[in-house]
């Protein structure tokens, strides 16, 4: 039989891993084996953080409605706010009505009055 050297494909595959892990610290970027745990590691993450970023940014948006509603009136909170908006049929997403209220405090204060009466 004739000799099959081998090795080709699979320096082209630990190559491919070598190149995503090269920022890596230590041995995570240079030992095949820890590279491969930690490109899984690090794709098992970033997938999951995906979901967790919209997550967070609606917490963020929220509590700044909720920081802005306060502000003015004693017994006024964000979700009475959420309510009378969906009872109003004012169609806003929380994150348009953040930028609203960091940037335009005063058109804020317009539209929660128009949500009032």
């Amino acid at each position: 039989m004739t000799r099959v050297k081998r090795g080709y494909t699979a320096r082209r595959r630990r190559k491919k891993i070598r190149l995503f892990a090269s920022t890596f610290i230590g041995a995570h970027s240079r030992l095949t084996r820890t590279t491969t745990q930690q490109r899984m590691r690090a794709l098992i993450s970033s997938h999951r953080d995906r979901s967790r970023k919209k997550r967070d940014f609606r917490r963020l948006w929220i509590t700044r409605i909720n920081a802005v509603t306060r502000e003015d009136r004693l017994f006024y909170s964000y979700s009475l706010f959420i309510h009378n908006l969906y009872k109003r049929q004012l169609l806003l997403n929380r994150k348009i009505l953040a930028q609203i209220a960091l940037s335009n405090k005063n058109c804020f204060d317009i539209i929660s009055k128009k949500i009032i009466n």
